[in-house]
């Protein structure tokens, strides 16, 4: 049976006439803990349909714009195979001329969108928020690895990394520590939201791991990671970016919901309308 996002009336899913794309990627085979991030987009709609769809602080319905849901990219034979995929079938999205999100499935997903958006945009900026640097060149055999989600962003991009409180020493030589906001420097603080921005270009891709978030507010991740983000200073910090620069995308990670435990996938739906509000409140 069709769903719709949010359990939108058809008219505003209309793939011609949307001006959103919504991409479920469930894919969950390089996981190397918690697993069930194949299982997050179905909770993720569930939740959404549950959801108020007037957002208070923006004043607005975005979902008016229009949000089509593209057929899932699944049944991959391996961390390549997945990577290809993604990377194909996101370079032929890019030329429909709609704003792409995309929601996981692991962290490795965005290795391939990110690439494609790279090779779109000549300047592209990458915002990471996320508990993990993921910068490791390979891992378990693989460059296709959740390891090592953001390691082709760091060479290609100008990448910017939120929040992160975990990482091995051997990612050490791929950061750019003077563009890593760490979440133990940035607790109870503002001033590094302006600078950070002020470090992009115009054009900024989010990629949002859903860890980077503290886990009392969402545990439902693969590897939840103590002394996390907090839900009103990410809304703070994601309205001065999309009021500041030309967010051109950005997918969602990291959701392994727990059996009979909602808020989690709410919080994830919620964030996703949040971003979609942020985005289309410009315009």
């Amino acid at each position: 049976m069709k769903r719709n996002f949010a359990g939108i009336e058809d008219i505003y899913t209309d793939k011609n006439t949307a001006d959103i794309y919504l991409q479920s990627i469930p894919y969950d085979g390089t996981s190397t803990w918690g697993k069930g991030a194949d299982k997050g987009f179905e909770a993720f709609l569930d939740a959404a349909e549950n959801m108020e769809l007037y957002d208070i602080e923006t004043a607005t319905e975005v979902y008016i714009k229009g949000i089509y849901m593209l057929d899932e990219l699944s049944g991959f034979r391996s961390p390549e195979d997945m990577f290809s995929t993604v990377y194909q079938t996101t370079k032929v999205s890019l030329n429909e001329n709609k704003f792409l999100t995309f929601f996981g499935g692991e962290h490795s997903i965005s290795i391939g969108i990110i690439k494609a958006f790279h090779e779109k945009y000549n300047n592209l900026t990458v915002l990471q928020i996320d508990a993990h640097a993921d910068l490791r060149p390979t891992y378990d055999g693989t460059q296709y690895n959740h390891a090592c989600a953001l390691h082709d962003a760091s060479k290609n991009c100008n990448l910017i990394q939120v929040g992160i409180r975990s990482m091995d020493i051997v990612e050490e030589e791929h950061m750019d520590r003077d563009k890593v906001y760490f979440a133990h420097e940035i607790e109870d603080k503002i001033d590094w939201m302006m600078g950070s921005i002020n470090q992009m270009t115009d054009d900024v891709y989010i990629t949002f791991d859903l860890d980077a978030f503290d886990p009392s507010i969402m545990p439902a991740t693969g590897t939840p990671e103590p002394g996390g983000l907090k839900w009103y200073t990410v809304m703070t910090y994601l309205r001065q970016v999309f009021a500041h620069k030309n967010v051109v995308g950005f997918d969602i990670v990291e959701l392994a919901p727990i059996t009979g435990f909602k808020a989690p996938q709410f919080l994830a739906a919620k964030l996703y309308y949040k971003m979609l509000s942020y985005k289309f409140n410009k315009q």
